[in-house]
């Protein structure tokens, strides 16, 4: 998804939206799409969150407020945004956007589920996956 494939339709107008966090991406079909930058950011197409094989994906937590700073233009096929939390490295060519747009109602719950399953939150200040454990004997707070 990454690459520019034959056929995809080219953005012929794009908005940052900061107060609502949401990039307007409206493509050369008539198709627009308001996109959360939230679920741009948890889905960056960049190694940092995708891994470099299947598996090796890295969930993205505590993104519920990232916004994003700039976006640069990459050739005539891509865009790289920088995000408020500093992730800059993910390319998101015009499919990789087209993709993001027609998927995500799917992409938002299946993120959300994943969240869930590891004990994590969207917000930036809860505290993550914390486990709590019984103290072993002759640990903190133990006097002998």
């Amino acid at each position: 998804m990454a690459g520019l494939e034959a056929g995809t339709p080219t953005p012929v107008r794009i908005v940052v939206h900061q107060q609502s966090r949401r990039l307007e991406v409206e493509f050369d079909d008539g198709k627009c799409y308001n996109l959360p930058m939230e679920l741009m950011r948890v889905y960056s197409p960049s190694a940092e969150v995708r891994g470099h094989g299947p598996g090796q994906e890295v969930l993205q937590v505590g993104k519920r407020d990232v916004g994003i700073t700039q976006v640069e233009p990459v050739g005539v096929y891509a865009i790289q945004p920088t995000f408020t939390d500093g992730h800059d490295s993910g390319l998101y060519s015009w499919d990789y956007l087209y993709w993001l747009g027609e998927n995500q109602e799917q992409l938002w719950g299946d993120y959300l589920q994943r969240l869930e399953q590891a004990g994590a939150s969207r917000d930036p200040d809860a505290p993550q996956n914390i486990r709590f454990a019984p103290a072993p004997s002759g640990g903190c707070g133990s006097h002998h």
